[in-house]
């Protein structure tokens, strides 16, 4: 099966099978691993959550020219807000030791006690616990996240821009 073949729905379910298994990786880091996400890795994995909803429905609905392009704009809308969380925080984790923000309330905390507005500045200002570098194969975890954004909003934009094969009418 060549890969740069393949029709607009399977990209888009290899693209949804991806999120899931980085979801599943993540929460796999969590519990068996005892990596705690900071409230910059719970933005990174709501950016895939969303690129998965909407390569799942893309998948399923399997649209003709510009639905394609409307499917394959939401997915690289999550794939944006994933690269600039990703960003931000490979940027917190290259200040020097005495620029690091302090160490913040967790994100639940922040969600009951603030307005959302107040939270997203807080979740993007940083704190302490965003800082601590925890490499996988040798590259921070946001680095990892920031590759596979790149390598998703490919897929989808291949797919989007795939002929669909002219059917033989009898």
């Amino acid at each position: 099966m060549n890969l740069l073949r393949w029709s607009y729905r399977v990209s888009f379910l290899v693209g949804f099978l991806i999120c899931i298994a980085l979801l599943g990786f993540a929460l796999y880091a969590e519990y068996q691993w005892g990596l705690e996400p900071c409230p910059l890795c719970i933005f990174q994995r709501i950016g895939f959550m969303v690129m998965a909803v909407f390569f799942l429905v893309g998948a399923i609905h399997g649209p003709k020219a510009g639905g394609r392009w409307f499917y394959t704009g939401l997915v690289l809308a999550g794939a944006l807000f994933g690269l600039v969380t990703a960003g931000r925080h490979l940027w917190i984790q290259s200040l020097p030791p005495d620029e690091i923000p302090a160490c913040g309330p967790n994100l639940a905390y922040m969600f009951d006690a603030f307005p959302i507005a107040k939270v997203l500045k807080m979740v993007f200002t940083g704190s302490g616990e965003c800082a601590k570098i925890q490499p996988i194969l040798g590259l921070p975890i946001p680095l990892w996240s920031s590759i596979w954004y790149i390598l998703l909003s490919i897929l989808a934009v291949r797919a989007a821009l795939q002929r669909t094969a002219p059917r033989l009418r009898l």
